[in-house]
């Protein structure tokens, strides 16, 4: 007899990113997986949220509390309606040889959310792991998003169903507080470039929206960015529905910059659709050795 090894080309790397979408929208993706040996090659598909054994992993501590650098959950954010958030189709089957499957991935979130994820597993023959990719998406009740630096907040939510309205009376009034991002940038010491990060803003585009109204944004407190170093792209502007801008961001050290105290400004980011936003960005810089 002759031992064949099974292999198999898969169209997605590790992470299959589904995007925002609008809360009680639906987004699909397709998955294609290429059968490159000479054999009919079995498959089936699991989720991790769909495990059997997932109620007895998840007591733990949350991996927000015991590591710095996991942002999310393998399994994170889950529908209330007790409906999976992600499906994939199909589920079982087989793939001749030479030949290629088409998975579709279906998003389907039921609330607002920016840490919906998921794992997906393709087994041949039952067993064996051909490819293991993390799923991930982001749903809104409105149809912007802002996007760049470090979300200062926590990864986990709760598992309590809350409204806006009970959420500012929790907060002690009508008006709630603008949301964070932390935007780091490093300078290497010496160098003839200056150090860059960027924001995005997007406008999702959805059925759900009868409206056609731009977004507009704009990101304010220009002249104290200056005077520590900040350089700002693009940071007003408008985009219609399904279109994303960049504010670019630079920042090289002041002739007068003591490095033991590195520059910090607070600014805050407008944004405008069928309602007004705002995230403070706090803008953090710093000089660090080229080796």
């Amino acid at each position: 007899g002759h031992g064949v090894m099974p292999s198999t080309v898969c169209s997605v790397g590790e992470v299959l990113d589904m995007g925002y979408v609008m809360a009680r929208d639906t987004a699909t993706s397709t998955v294609k997986i290429e059968n490159t040996s000479t054999l009919t090659l079995p498959f089936s598909v699991q989720l991790e949220s769909l495990s059997p054994t997932r109620d007895r992993d998840r007591q733990k501590i949350p991996s927000f509390l015991t590591s710095s650098v996991q942002r999310t959950e393998i399994v994170g954010t889950q529908n209330y309606n007790g409906f999976s958030v992600f499906r994939v189709s199909p589920t079982e089957g087989k793939i001749e040889a030479g030949k290629s499957q088409d998975f579709i991935v279906t998003f389907s979130p039921d609330h607002e959310s920016l840490y919906y994820s998921d794992h997906l597993k393709v087994l041949l023959f039952g067993k064996q792991t051909a490819h293991e990719i993390h799923l991930k998406g982001a749903a809104r009740d409105h149809p912007m998003f802002v996007e760049g630096g470090v979300p200062l907040d926590v990864p986990v939510e709760s598992l309590a169903v809350t409204s806006p309205v009970a959420s500012r009376k929790a907060l002690g009034g009508g008006k709630v507080p603008p949301l964070s991002l932390l935007l780091l940038l490093e300078y290497v010491e010496g160098s003839a470039e200056p150090a860059r990060a960027e924001l995005t803003v997007g406008a999702m585009q959805s059925p759900l929206l009868a409206a056609k109204k731009a977004v507009e944004f704009s990101l304010d407190n220009a002249p104290e960015l200056q005077r520590a170093g900040f350089a700002l792209d693009g940071p007003k502007g408008a985009l219609e529905r399904g279109q994303l801008k960049r504010i670019g961001v630079s920042w090289v050290p002041p002739g007068d910059l003591q490095t033991s105290d590195p520059p910090i400004v607070s600014a805050l980011l407008t944004v405008k659709g069928d309602i007004t936003e705002s995230y403070r960005v706090l803008f953090m810089a710093r000089v660090v050795s080229a080796s």
